[in-house]
């Protein structure tokens, strides 16, 4: 983004990627994932991993579509509540600070303290100066933290007015999703432009040269998804770890062992 600070519209040429293709690029993808987790957990690489984003944008998705393959002891995900009334008495990223990488760990936090550059500032839940003092001093924590080995990597995901409508929409009419859509996200859909306005300033304060923002357009979600993913990986010099070969051992012999007469219960099978 130093080259350009404008948030473009992405080329409206691309057809939507297909399911098959999707999926077949997101195996491979998956298995780079897996070597990643292996030489974090071998070196005792830090890596922490900002998403932040409108509502709606695809934060969530691409967060599982990173995880899935993958284990959760290693790739773990931020998504911090609200904070207590204690939290909101402490120094604002101090209970962010815990939730750091530690050796051999990757954190993925779905939205991070960029909370108070956006939603908080835009909803009215801190004041201008609580904002301006945020993105004045965000820079400097950040440095101390690539500055302790931690590798920060910073991704906004860009959706467009018409395709948030749809996905929101969605939401109201699916009760799959129906708990995606929370009042702020009600309240903050008719602030675009505010949202607009705070997100640029937060770029231009925070988009630095040891910790740049890397824009993500998530029109389409299975190549957003995609192109993040192969940036990820793309970005940490991971390399292949030596693994030993796997055989699986001889099962015991059943010896003086039989079945229990005790009646189960099953699960009824209704498919």
């Amino acid at each position: 983004m130093k080259e350009d600070k404008a948030v473009k519209e992405p080329n409206a040429a691309h057809e939507r990627l297909s399911r098959k293709e999707y999926e077949k690029e997101l195996a491979r993808l998956h298995v780079e994932l897996v070597k990643l987790q292996e030489w974090v957990v071998y070196s005792g690489a830090k890596i922490c991993i900002v998403f932040e984003g409108r509502d709606g944008a695809g934060k969530g998705g691409t967060i599982k579509a990173i995880t899935e393959r993958v284990s959760p002891r290693i790739f773990r995900v931020v998504a911090l509540p609200a904070p207590t009334e204690r939290e909101k008495t402490q120094m604002y990223v101090q209970r962010y600070l815990p939730h750091l990488p530690a050796a051999g760990e990757i954190m993925l936090f779905d939205r991070s303290w960029y909370n108070r550059a956006g939603v908080e500032r835009v909803m009215g839940f801190c004041t201008e100066e609580q904002a301006t003092t945020f993105l004045k001093g965000v820079p400097l924590v950040e440095r101390a933290i690539i500055d302790s080995g931690v590798i920060l990597i910073k991704y906004w995901l860009e959706v467009g007015q018409e395709e948030q409508t749809r996905r929101l929409e969605a939401r109201i009419h699916d009760e799959r999703k129906i708990w995606k859509l929370s009042p702020m996200d009600l309240r903050s859909y008719s602030r675009w432009y505010d949202y607009s306005r705070a997100r640029d300033e937060m770029f231009e304060a925070t988009d630095t040269d040891i910790a740049p923002w890397h824009v993500v357009h998530s029109d389409d979600k299975r190549r957003a998804r995609l192109n993040l993913i192969s940036h990820l990986l793309s970005s940490i010099p991971y390399k292949a770890v030596p693994r030993e070969k796997v055989k699986l051992p001889k099962r015991q012999k059943a010896g003086d062992y039989r079945e229990s007469d005790r009646p189960l219960r099953y699960v009824p099978e209704r498919f």
